[in-house]
């Protein structure tokens, strides 16, 4: 859910404001009915945060949390991932 609010607003109920935010809200703040800005979870930040971090940084994290909780990745994990069904009929025509 997200609601606007004005600045005064903003600054008049700031705490009751970032408890909505704790709880999942998004709150945009505006001056003169324009946003000004948008005050949104932490973890929503993170996550528009690392989006531009890249395959191998986001691989690096993922490396990270398995070794960290010791999880174990073996064959059978990966037994069922690709379809063994063969693809479709192709012919090269030049």
């Amino acid at each position: 859910m997200s609601r606007s609010v004005s600045v005064a607003e903003a600054k008049n109920k700031l705490p009751s404001i970032l408890r909505e935010v704790e709880e999942g809200s998004i709150v945009k703040i505006t001056r003169y009915g324009k946003a000004v800005a948008m005050v949104i979870p932490e973890r929503d930040y993170r996550r528009l945060v690392e989006k531009g971090q890249g395959f191998w940084a986001s691989l690096g994290k993922v490396r990270n949390l398995i070794s960290s909780e010791s999880i174990i990745i073996d064959e059978n994990d990966l037994k069922n991932l690709r379809d063994q069904l063969p693809g479709r009929a192709f012919v090269w025509t030049p």
